[in-house]
């Protein structure tokens, strides 16, 4: 906890995400306050600080880090840039929270971790639908027993090629060398994360991954099996050169099943012996609204957690790399 009433908070990097998914909602948490912003390219980043009625910008990430009037750090750049901003943020022992997924691999993801640990720092990172109404319903339905007990999770999700992946234009989210990956470390690593805090640490996960389209470096097609520690099984697919966009999770139990979909915004589905029902709950305007309301409970209302941290994290790079088979 933090004895402050407000705290100050710079953000490396003010790309797309910051606009409206996570920007305005540190802007509008009470108790929270953007102070600076830093981004590479000046003329964006001015641009950024005054549409944002931000006063203080910088290019030079180390002066805001080491910036005493800066109580906080949000680093929202590229996952290959995490970690050696976040080391920084560790040794200044500022609190941080860090754009998903938490970085390439999970070497680099345990490093960073072991970072704030040793300095004792708050490391939180934008897993934000752990926080969000519509999944902590259904964790409601699961913990309240609806569908019996949990045999096994199913995901899909599946795009077709967009016409930047088809024109073949560089795209940092397709480049092996920043998301080895491409679309499933940015869209699966919120999925697997949010299966685990549904349904617990995943204690074993094989995969098998490849590029199929040969549109870009990255990988383009995954497929998953996973177990959890409970003895829940999983199995996924994810795949970035379908016809059609399709997001569809099923948790099967011995009484009943739900289902839900991880991005579009679709009702939830209960249906059990016990009870049915379909529930629309809407998202916030600003998506890590409520993430964001969490961390200002733990720094300056002294919650106990927040649901999102680096070792939640840590374990979602850990089950990433299992199934792309970089790590044995």
């Amino acid at each position: 906890m933090i004895k402050k009433e407000v705290i100050r908070w710079g953000f490396i990097g003010c790309g797309s995400v910051t606009e409206i998914k996570s920007g305005p909602a540190y802007k509008l948490t009470k108790g929270f306050e953007i102070h600076a912003v830093m981004r590479r390219d000046f003329e964006k980043l001015k641009d950024y600080a005054v549409r944002h009625q931000i006063s203080k910008y910088s290019t030079d990430a180390n002066a805001l880090i080491q910036d005493p009037d800066i109580d906080a750090i949000y680093i929202a750049t590229p996952p290959d840039s995490h970690k050696y901003y976040a080391l920084k943020v560790a040794t200044a022992g500022k609190p941080c929270c860090i754009e998903k997924p938490l970085s390439p691999s999970y070497s680099e993801s345990l490093e960073i971790c072991n970072a704030f640990q040793k300095n004792n720092t708050p490391l939180f990172v934008a897993y934000y639908r752990r926080s969000l109404p519509r999944f902590l319903k259904v964790k409601e339905w699961l913990d309240a027993n609806y569908i019996g007990e949990i045999r096994h999770i199913s995901a899909h999700l599946s795009k077709p090629a967009n016409e930047k992946d088809l024109s073949k234009t560089y795209n940092w989210r397709t480049d092996s060398k920043i998301a080895p990956a491409g679309y499933f470390d940015d869209l699966a690593s919120h999925g697997l994360d949010l299966f685990t805090f549904l349904l617990g640490d995943i204690t074993e996960a094989h995969g098998i991954s490849l590029n199929q389209q040969n549109l870009y470096s990255a990988k383009d097609a995954v497929s998953a099996v996973w177990k959890h520690d409970s003895g829940i099984t999983g199995s996924g697919v994810w795949n970035f050169g379908c016809n059609e966009h399709l997001d569809h999770v099923t948790i099967y139990g011995n009484k009943g099943h739900i289902e839900f979909s991880v991005f579009h915004e679709k009702p939830i589905l209960l249906k059990s012996e016990s009870k049915n029902e379909t529930l629309f709950i809407e998202n916030p305007k600003h998506i890590q609204t409520y993430h964001v309301e969490n961390m200002r409970d733990v720094l300056l209302k002294n919650k106990t957690a927040h649901p999102s941290t680096g070792s939640t994290a840590l374990h979602t790079s850990w089950v990433m790399d299992k199934i792309l088979k970089t790590i044995t």
